[in-house]
């Protein structure tokens, strides 16, 4: 089987450069306890309705980061990293509890807490697409569009849990067998999703399915992060800098209009740092759309690149993404309205999050000049991003 390419546009990186992005490394946190090697544990975390039972693996970098890791889901409950001082706390947003994930109290607008997302992550315009002739239906959650893999996607599915460790780090291997139909997509796809803590602080997921019929891919995790801590408040003191200097502009249901349009003299433009609250109101027609950021950027470069950084002042914390993805979806929190309250018992209302999913472009099997996220049999589908954390 061969590869199937994360295919890009090629664009300048001189705004990059330029911006610092480049320039600033991935430093360890200041201080902390002394490495212990990395660690995995598995622990119950309850039960389904119909009586599966669901676990929870906790990974461990041995220098103060832990990962926890729902079968249900594929699921980051939480994610703990160390500040400025040494000291370590959960940056994501989740529930304590396995009910959390099953409740119906926000089920017309699902947060996707921590889940993986497929078959086909982000939005897919009029619930279809045609492939090789072949027109396909899939679910429509979104108003007329699908999102996120439809009603009962990759977040919603029990997944078969494999532990590894070796001297780099601590890995969870997660399979799961989509059989041809399901969500109304064609082919049985064969999905392995692999998360490794390693002894960088690093997280880094790999992504790998195959098909036995022409299908359409896109996955993703959709974990909101919180770098002063989940349950802290807004997130518009941190500082972000996205590696784009173009965009997907969407209309009023979200749907990418076809177009690359350059972010500058835009509240998009991440080439240099600001804040997410510095623009998060402003009036611009895209904004409006998204109630805030909700949109995919077209990331600068090829292969494996630094899609973005993120700072946040108070604990002095640092995430930086690497990927090979395209596509970087930036999502300010703009839906959470206090229904939901969290592993740290506060409450989340707008903007006490964010995400940033590595992707391919949202409605790319509608969209020809997208880069393609057609899988066929004999192809490999194969994609790594890495979320590192350190302190300034």
């Amino acid at each position: 089987m061969k590869r199937v390419p994360s295919l890009t546009i090629p664009l300048a990186t001189a705004a990059l450069v330029a911006g610092g992005l480049l320039a600033v490394p991935a430093t360890a946190a200041s201080s902390g306890p002394a490495s212990s090697g990395p660690t995995i544990a598995k622990e119950p975390f309850g039960a389904l309705p119909d009586g599966t039972k669901i676990d929870r693996y906790t990974l461990g970098s041995g220098r103060g980061m832990k990962v926890r890791i729902l079968t249900y889901g594929g699921i980051v409950q939480s994610l703990d990293v160390p500040d400025r001082h040494g000291r370590s706390g959960n940056v994501a947003l989740g529930f304590g509890t396995l009910d959390g994930y099953l409740s119906d109290t926000y089920k017309d607008e699902n947060p996707y807490f921590g889940a993986l997302i497929g078959r086909y992550g982000n939005r897919i315009g009029g619930a279809r697409f045609t492939l090789d002739g072949k027109t396909s239906k899939v679910p429509a959650n979104d108003g007329n569009n699908s999102l996120h893999g439809g009603t009962t996607g990759f977040d919603k599915r029990v997944w078969t849990a494999q532990p590894l460790k070796d001297a780099d780090g601590a890995s969870l291997r997660l399979s799961y067998v989509s059989p041809d139909g399901e969500e109304g997509y064609p082919g049985t796809l064969r999905t392995t999703v692999t998360y490794t803590v390693t002894r960088k602080n690093d997280l880094r997921i790999r992504y790998q399915a195959t098909t036995d019929k022409p299908t359409v891919v896109n996955l993703t995790n959709h974990t909101y992060f919180n770098l002063a801590g989940e349950g802290s408040g807004e997130v518009y003191d941190h500082k972000v800098q996205i590696n784009a200097s173009r965009y997907t502009p969407v209309d009023s249901t979200l749907i990418p209009t076809g177009q690359l349009a350059t972010v500058h003299g835009t509240p998009l433009d991440f080439t240099r740092p600001h804040t997410i609250g510095e623009r998060v109101r402003d009036g611009h027609q895209q904004m409006v759309y998204g109630r805030g950021y909700d949109h995919n950027f077209v990331l600068d470069g090829t292969g494996m690149k630094l899609a973005a950084r993120v700072a946040e002042p108070t604990t002095g914390r640092v995430m930086e993404i690497r990927t090979d993805q395209p596509g970087l979806q930036f999502y300010s929190g703009n839906f959470l309205d206090g229904r939901l309250v969290g592993t740290g018992g506060k409450m989340y209302r707008q903007g006490d999050g964010f995400a940033m999913e590595t992707q391919h472009f949202p409605d790319s099997p509608n969209k020809p000049q997208f880069p393609s996220t057609t899988l066929r049999p004999g192809q490999t589908y194969d994609s790594t991003s890495v979320y590192s954390f350190s302190t300034s």
